[in-house]
């Protein structure tokens, strides 16, 4: 129950990334240091998300 759980406020909180990211890409461009960092956090939360559903 636990994992569930965790997993979907992961999710959660990779849509909102995800949304962040595509904001930023628009007002500041995409390789902007905010929005490169940004598109870091992402992926660092999508690895935590595919090793859970491993």
């Amino acid at each position: 129950m636990k994992r569930k759980f965790y997993k979907q406020i992961l999710k959660l909180l990779i849509e909102m990334k995800r949304k962040d990211m595509y904001k930023k890409a628009h007002n500041l461009g995409f390789t902007h240091p905010e929005t490169v960092t940004c598109s870091q956090e992402l992926d660092a939360l999508l690895n935590i998300y595919s090793h859970q559903a491993a």
